[in-house]
């Protein structure tokens, strides 16, 4: 397997899941026809209810922002000296968070979400694996391999906590942290509700920080939409507390399922699972074959990545296993 740092240079390895279309091409049949297991994007998503024609029509006004931020606040469980900007993804955020600083050296562990080392390369910084640095970025839990991190490696004067998959592990969030003068945690809405196109994303941090975050992102960046549905989702803590239950039976189910197929489990989450088999991009052609797309990567010959199947698709992966 090749060096996992190579996956820092941002150029060279700035890949993602997805790429539906690319597979279709390719592989042939309807996109229509196709399950996408590339992401890590829970398969039973949040129901979307009661929008109105005035979500679509009319700016978003101060109130529905606050409204947003007080059920996130509450969700998270966020510090009361921290402050909560809502964003368009998560990934917009990481785009502007290198310019919170003059540019200097940022530590990434690799294998890890390219999309920070592509940010801070941008901006000027130097992307180094280890040893000391003036930013760090810790992806927790790690996409792909379901890494954790502690409270101990939050030691740099700037450090991007990005919890995007952190919402099916909540006893495990550094939120706590947020107060903290230098310190941005990022949460995804797209993965644990299951609704990556509606694009909401956080940014929690200290005052002076998320202000100037807000300067870098402009007004109304999160759409009327976005914001009605992001406030019922987070207030929802019923449907939370029971999609965690069935993801991790579903995730033992992928396991198994897998194993018995000659894979190793490497690691990941309840949302998404990282395997070791004998020839990756083997295995991915043989899924894709029979129209199921999953997750290989350029600085390895033998990691699959496969997200959760819906429900009526597990007989379909297991025969093209």
């Amino acid at each position: 397997m090749t060096s996992p740092n190579e996956n820092l240079n941002p150029r060279a390895q700035r890949d993602h899941g997805g790429g539906l279309d690319g597979a279709v091409s390719t592989y042939g049949g309807a996109r229509a026809g196709w399950i996408d297991l590339s992401t890590g994007i829970n398969p039973h998503p949040y129901g979307i209810s009661d929008l109105s024609p005035s979500d679509w029509t009319e700016l978003p006004d101060h109130g529905a922002f606050e409204r947003l931020a007080d059920a996130a606040r509450q969700f998270w469980s966020v510090p009361d000296r921290a402050a909560i900007l809502p964003a368009p993804g998560a990934s917009a955020v990481i785009a502007r968070i290198p310019a919170l600083a003059a540019p200097g050296r940022v530590q990434i562990t690799a294998p890890t979400y390219n999309e920070h080392a592509a940010a801070f390369t941008a901006q000027g910084w130097s992307v180094q694996p280890d040893g000391p640095a003036d930013a760090r970025v810790i992806v927790h839990p790690n996409n792909p391999d379901g890494r954790v991190w502690t409270e101990a490696d939050v030691n740099t004067p700037l450090t991007v906590i990005d919890e995007s998959f952190c919402d099916v592990t909540p006893e495990a969030s550094l939120i706590h942290l947020a107060e903290h003068p230098g310190v941005v945690v990022l949460k995804s809405f797209g993965k644990f509700w299951g609704l990556a196109g509606l694009r909401l994303g956080f940014a929690i941090g200290h005052p002076d920080l998320i202000a100037r975050l807000n300067d870098l992102t402009g007004p109304w960046a999160v759409s009327g939409p976005a914001l009605r549905v992001g406030e019922k989702a987070l207030r929802d803590t019923g449907w939370a507390n029971a999609t965690r239950q069935r993801l991790s039976i579903e995730a033992d189910r992928l396991d198994n399922m897998l194993i018995t197929k000659g894979a190793r489990l490497v690691g990941g989450t309840t949302l998404f699972r990282l395997y070791e088999v004998d020839d990756a991009a083997t295995w991915q052609d043989r899924l894709a074959r029979a129209h199921i797309w999953s997750r290989v990567f350029p600085y390895s010959q033998t990691f699959l990545r496969l997200g959760l199947p819906p429900s009526n698709v597990w007989n379909r992966l297991e025969a093209a296993l």
